[in-house]
């Protein structure tokens, strides 16, 4: 009964696009893109460039206020996530004066950013491309729907306009799925890396203010 109910599934998905015409699959290619390039943003984000920020700078803190900033770097070097990578070039010039430090941070930022964004606006433009495809779709069914009122034989005209009709709906339908989908996970990745972007703002921040309160504490 399951093998019946899962080809019956498949024979109205068949159906579903055949009937929505080229569009669909276009739509239905545009769709995979974007699934595809979340599922890469996802992993990266969440398991290559981010980490528990405030956990992270808390055991920063105890080194730098211990004067063991070998050991600092160390912990920044044990893994591959962005803030650390950005803090790590400024413990490196600890010794330096504070606009030294600050220009190696920036220039660590500068960077690692763009790497966190990537791809990103392609999600934006694919939700919108899903959009305009089903507004394709929609006007070329309707076209065939009128086409089929004015000079179509009368006994093909119910045929032909339900199959115009089926191509409007079905190509708004899916491409509005698409699109709404994509934004959503633009929306949830996007967020990801502001939180990372933002935490790399605020650590480093309290980054030079622990180099300076140590260099007061040394002299």
């Amino acid at each position: 009964m399951e093998g019946t109910q899962v080809v019956s599934v498949v024979n109205s998905l068949a159906a579903f696009l055949q009937e929505g015409g080229v569009f669909m699959w276009i739509i239905l290619l545009i769709w995979a893109l974007g699934v595809a390039i979340s599922l890469e943003r996802f992993i990266k984000l969440s398991f290559r460039f981010d980490i528990d920020g405030p956990s992270f700078m808390n055991e920063l803190q105890r080194y730098i206020l211990s004067n063991d900033i070998q050991g600092a770097i160390r912990t920044c070097s044990g893994t591959l996530a962005s803030l650390p990578r950005v803090l790590k070039s400024g413990l490196k010039r600890s010794t330096s004066s504070p606009d030294q430090i600050q220009n190696a941070i920036d220039a660590t930022a500068l960077e690692v950013i763009p790497k966190l964004e990537a791809r990103l606006n392609y999600l934006q433009l694919f939700a919108t491309i899903s959009t305009l495809f089903g507004l394709l779709g929609t006007i070329q069914g309707l076209i065939q729907s009128f086409a089929a009122v004015s000079s179509a034989d009368p006994a093909q005209k119910a045929q032909l306009l339900s199959l115009g009709i089926s191509k409007a709906m079905n190509t708004t339908y899916l491409g509005l799925l698409s699109a709404i989908t994509i934004m959503v996970l633009h929306t949830y990745l996007s967020g990801k890396a502001e939180k990372i972007v933002n935490e790399i703002d605020e650590f480093s921040v309290k980054l030079m203010d622990l180099i300076g309160t140590r260099k007061n504490k040394d002299g």
